[in-house]
């Protein structure tokens, strides 16, 4: 599995960004996809996860939604209210044919498949 993530860009605090995680093959909802991120010093960091639920870490609850259309195999991330803290490089992750728990979701280990980051700035 090949996974292409894009959307990312410069917005300014309070705008919006869509990324997008387009997966080669056939998408299914018993795949679970993440995003994660990861800005310079810090480790990498859940952000949401998709599969028949969807996750959230905390701090994007209520701004972010993940979403999915399998007949693109596409997932997106809607960000919307974006704040400084959120910059990161975004990336996209998959598990095949696997339901992950709201606990395995949250866990890079847990995704085999990962595609390369895109750039969310935020500015202040």
């Amino acid at each position: 599995v090949q996974l292409q993530a894009s959307g990312g860009g410069l917005v300014q605090t309070g705008g919006s960004l869509r990324l997008s995680c387009a997966a080669s093959g056939r998408a299914k909802s018993t795949d679970t996809v993440g995003w994660f991120r990861q800005s310079p010093g810090k480790e990498r960091e859940f952000v949401a996860a998709i599969n028949w639920n969807t996750f959230y870490t905390d701090s994007v609850k209520g701004r972010f939604t993940i979403s999915r259309d399998n007949a693109l195999n596409t997932v997106y991330l809607q960000m919307n209210n974006l704040k400084p803290e959120d910059t990161a490089v975004y990336s996209c992750a998959f598990r095949s044919q696997t339901i992950l728990t709201a606990t395995a979701s949250r866990l890079p280990s847990s995704y085999r498949y990962w595609g390369q980051g895109t750039l969310v700035t935020v500015s202040s």
